[in-house]
């Protein structure tokens, strides 16, 4: 991406011995300097006995961790999906004994991406769990989407997959490309967007995750769904978690990072 690109590593306490890796995309409001899921995630305290590398992405705040086709004067160069499926996996391997076998997971935008880099880069993930993501860019409603997320940060959602008929937008579509998914290990998550045990008035963001975050999480159900259809449509088999309540807000992902879990560890081979 023609820069320093920084990534956060976790490793476990006993090295001796080659292990798996989990890497972990952030959502739209990608921090340059952390990762949301260790600042509100709690990943450090939940893979603290697990015997598994995690990559942790730092930046990239709506870039869709993908390659862009052009160079963006707001955004700069986004070539994540170059980074993070053919430069970054060998020395992870090397410098931090992996074993070649490796997961995906994000949330928000984050889920959409681990979604299409697994089906993108089949060979390279075992298993994928997206929370709270969307999974359609190929159609209007999807594309509408991603180019509004683009826009939040200022960045030209022409940069990204080009012109609205450009075929790229397609051929990073999930729903459309869900077949590539078969065999792997997939885990899917949602809330309903109606307020949940973590909104609460004693939340100081109460009124961000209820007025915002709500309507949002409403949305990104209905888009999960229409995915967990598709696949069961496809005979792929896939573990999904759709809440009856629940923001779109980092507590509710903490958990589904527990309950994505035992999905997520019997497709690396880790306890």
């Amino acid at each position: 991406m023609s820069r320093d690109v920084e990534v956060h590593v976790l490793l476990p306490r006993e090295r001796n011995h080659a292990r798996p890796t989990v890497y972990m995309l952030d959502g739209r409001a990608a921090n340059p300097t952390s990762n949301n899921w260790t600042e509100q995630g709690h990943a450090e305290e939940f893979f603290e006995d697990k015997d598994v590398n995690v990559v942790l992405t730092v930046g990239g705040p709506a870039s869709f961790y993908t390659d862009w086709q052009q160079p963006d004067p707001v955004l700069g160069t986004n070539r994540w999906e170059t980074f993070l499926t053919k430069e970054l996996p060998p020395l992870i391997d090397a410098k931090f004994e992996g074993n070649g076998r490796n997961a995906v997971m994000g949330v928000s935008m984050g889920a959409e991406a681990a979604m299409m880099l697994a089906f993108r880069q089949p060979q390279l993930y075992v298993a994928v769990a997206g929370h709270s993501g969307c999974f359609s860019m190929g159609t209007d409603f999807g594309q509408t989407q991603a180019r509004a997320i683009v826009a939040t940060y200022r960045g030209q959602p022409d940069n990204m997959f080009g012109k609205q008929n450009d075929p790229a937008w397609l051929a990073h579509d999930v729903m459309l490309n869900a077949e590539a998914l078969r065999g792997k290990a997939i885990y899917l998550s949602v809330g309903s967007g109606l307020p949940g045990e973590y909104d609460t008035p004693d939340n100081p963001e109460i009124v961000s995750t209820i007025g915002f975050g709500g309507p949002l999480e409403a949305a990104t159900n209905l888009c999960t769904q229409r995915l967990a259809e598709r696949f069961a449509a496809l005979g792929i088999p896939v573990t999904s978690h759709f809440r009856l309540t629940g923001t779109h807000s980092w507590p509710y992902w903490r958990d589904e990072l527990a309950r994505s879990w035992p999905t997520v560890s019997r497709a690396l081979g880790v306890a």
